[in-house]
C-alpha cells in the first residue's frame, strides 16, 4: 500500500530572504531582487548584465566537514541544516544514521571555479591548482553527497541533475521513495550558484533579458513586452517524512505531498512542448487522486521567455479548462535553475498556509498569445484552498508537476 508523505520542515537561501516572515514581507512589498552586474561588463559580446545574486555568508562549520564544498554545495548544506532544524531533527539524531534517512538533491552542475582549475591543467600545462577537493567541488552530485557526509546519512542517495527541474524531480523522487516504504525521511531539494556562464547559456539563445538600464522591470513573465529570463542563485531543502513516522515523533506536519508527475517531450532540447507539459500535470493529478477542480492555485515555471510562457500557459489552460489563479516566483528572484523547483515549492506551500498568493511582478499587458489563466496581479490574492500545484520545465524537454495538500 502506498504510504502518505508529508513535509515536516523546509528552508531556503534566497534573494527574497531565508525565513518565511522575511520572504512574505518581500513578496507583499513587491520586492524585485534583480541587479545590474558590473563585474560582467568585461565579457565581450555579452548582452545581458542582469542577475539575482544572494548575499550569503557561510556559517562557521568545522573546516574538516566543509573543505570539499564549493559555493553551490555550501548553499545546499546551509538550507539542509536549517530545514532539519525547522523539522525538529537535531544533527546528532540517531534517525539520520539508521539507514532509513536519505537525500535527493540536484543542481545544473557543480561549482564552476574548480572546472577552471582543470582548464589550467589541460590548456596551460599547470597542475598546481588541482587539489584533493577540486573534483569534489565540481562534480554534479556535489550537493547530495556533501549533505549526506555532513549529517552522516546512510540511506538512499538520489541525484537529479536535470537543469531547471533538478530540485522538483528530487522532491518527486524522494516522495516516491518514502511512499513505497524504502525510506522514512528524505532531505530533498536543489541549489545553484551564481555564474556569468549560466547567463551566457541563455544569452546565446537570445532568451536572456537585456533590460540592463531598468533591472526592476524584468523578468516580466506573460507580459507582451517581456524580453527573456534573468538567472538567479540560491538553494532550498524540504524534509519529507512518512506520515505515521512523523506522527509518532510528534512532528509539525506542514503539508502533504499529494502527487507527482514527470515526463519528457522527446522532441526538442530547448523548445517546450505544450502537449507533454500538460501530460506531466495530468500524471500528478492522477497520482494525487483529486480532480483538477480541487486545485486552487498553480505556481508556474514562468521564465519570461517567448516560447516557454506561451507553451506553459496553454498547457495549464488545457488541463484545467478554467482560468486557474497563477503566478511565478521568478518575477521576484529570477530563474534559480536547479534550485527553482524547491524554492518555489516551499514558498507556495507557505502561501497556501497563509491563504495569500503573490502577484506576478511586471505583468502590465498580458501577451494575447498566452493561455487564458487567472494571472494574479496587483496586491496578490487571498485564496483558501486545500491543494496547490507547482510546475517546472527544463532543457531536454523535462517536465515536472508537484501537488501539495494543506494538512488542516
Amino acid at each position: 500500500m502506498k504510504k502518505r508523505v508529508v513535509v515536516t520542515g523546509g528552508s531556503v537561501v534566497s534573494a527574497l530572504g531565508n525565513e518565511w516572515p522575511d520572504i512574505l514581507a518581500s513578496l507583499k512589498a513587491g520586492k524585485n531582487c534583480i541587479r545590474y552586474m558590473n563585474s560582467w561588463e568585461k565579457y565581450t559580446r555579452m548582452n545581458t548584465m542582469l542577475a539575482s545574486p544572494v548575499d550569503f555568508i557561510m556559517p562557521d562549520y568545522p573546516r574538516k566537514k566543509i573543505r570539499g564544498l564549493g559555493r553551490v554545495a555550501q548553499l545546499a548544506l546551509v538550507s539542509a541544516d536549517r530545514a532539519l532544524a525547522n523539522a525538529g531533527i537535531k544533527d546528532d539524531d540517531p534517525e539520520l544514521k539508521n539507514g532509513r534517512t536519505g537525500v535527493a538533491y540536484g543542481s545544473s552542475m557543480g561549482s564552476i571555479g574548480p572546472l577552471l582549475d582543470f582548464y589550467s591543467m589541460l590548456f596551460q600545462d599547470d597542475v598546481s591548482k588541482i587539489s584533493a577537493t577540486t573534483y569534489i567541488k565540481a562534480m554534479p552530485q556535489t550537493c547530495a553527497v556533501n549533505i549526506g557526509v555532513f549529517f552522516g546519512l546512510t540511506g538512499r542517495i538520489i541525484t537529479a541533475n536535470t537543469a531547471c527541474t533538478s530540485s522538483s524531480q528530487a522532491i518527486g523522487f524522494a516522495y516516491e521513495t518514502i511512499a513505497h516504504g524504502v525510506q522514512d525521511i528524505m532531505l530533498a531539494g536543489g541549489a545553484e550558484e551564481m555564474s556569468p556562464a549560466n547567463a551566457a547559456v541563455f544569452d546565446t539563445l537570445f532568451a536572456a533579458s537585456c533590460k540592463n538600464d531598468t533591472p526592476e522591470k524584468t523578468p516580466a513573465a506573460y507580459d507582451k513586452n517581456r524580453d527573456g529570463l534573468v538567472v538567479g542563485e540560491g538553494a532550498g531543502t524540504l524534509v519529507l517524512e512518512e506520515y505515521e513516522h512523523a506522527r509518532k515523533r510528534r512532528a509539525n506536519i506542514i503539508a502533504e505531498v499529494a502527487g507527482f508527475g514527470t515526463n519528457t517531450d522527446g522532441s526538442h532540447i530547448t523548445q517546450p512542448n505544450r502537449n507533454t507539459m500538460g501530460i506531466a500535470m495530468k500524471h500528478a493529478l492522477k497520482d494525487s487522486g483529486v480532480d483538477s477542480a480541487a486545485i486552487g492555485y498553480v505556481n508556474t515555471h514562468g521564465t519570461a521567455t517567448d516560447t516557454g510562457d506561451v507553451a506553459e500557459s496553454w498547457a495549464t489552460a488545457d488541463v484545467f479548462q478554467r482560468p486557474i489563479p497563477a503566478s511565478t516566483i521568478k518575477s521576484y528572484v529570477g530563474h534559480t535553475l536547479g534550485a527553482c523547483g524547491v524554492i518555489e515549492a516551499w514558498i507556495s506551500i507557505n502561501m497556501m498556509k497563509e491563504k495569500w498568493f503573490c502577484p506576478n511582478l511586471n505583468l502590465n499587458e498580458l501577451d494575447p498569445q498566452c493561455g487564458p489563466l487567472d494571472y494574479i496581479t496587483g496586491s496578490g490574492r487571498e485564496i483558501n484552498t486545500e491543494y496547490i500545484m507547482s510546475n517546472n520545465f527544463a532543457f531536454g524537454g523535462i517536465n515536472t508537476s508537484l501537488i501539495f495538500r494543506d494538512v488542516r
